[in-house]
């Protein structure tokens, strides 16, 4: 079944919209986006002023358990796993 990328790219644009930032963990967990950068870089064709930074996993599976439950792997370090992070520039 193919995935709806329009529905997808709406998805991550109305979270972007609303001030939030997001990274991978969360466009899969919460929306069921797989690839978020392409996403992103279809925003960024459409004109969307979007930025990047680098965080550790433990902030992004601290920002996914306000909405979902994520509980990794005892032995994954997430103190040491990086995410990008991205949000609306205005």
């Amino acid at each position: 079944m193919k995935r709806n990328i329009h529905g997808m790219k709406i998805m991550v644009a109305e979270h972007l919209s609303s001030g939030k930032s997001i990274t991978r963990l969360e466009a899969l967990t919460l929306y069921g986006v797989q690839n978020l950068q392409a996403v992103i870089s279809g925003l960024r064709t459409e004109g969307w002023n979007i930025k990047s930074r680098t965080i550790f996993f433990a902030e992004a599976v601290r920002r996914v358990n306000q909405n979902a439950t994520y509980i990794p792997p005892k032995n994954l370090p997430v103190s040491e796993i990086q995410l990008t992070d991205y949000w609306l520039s205005k």
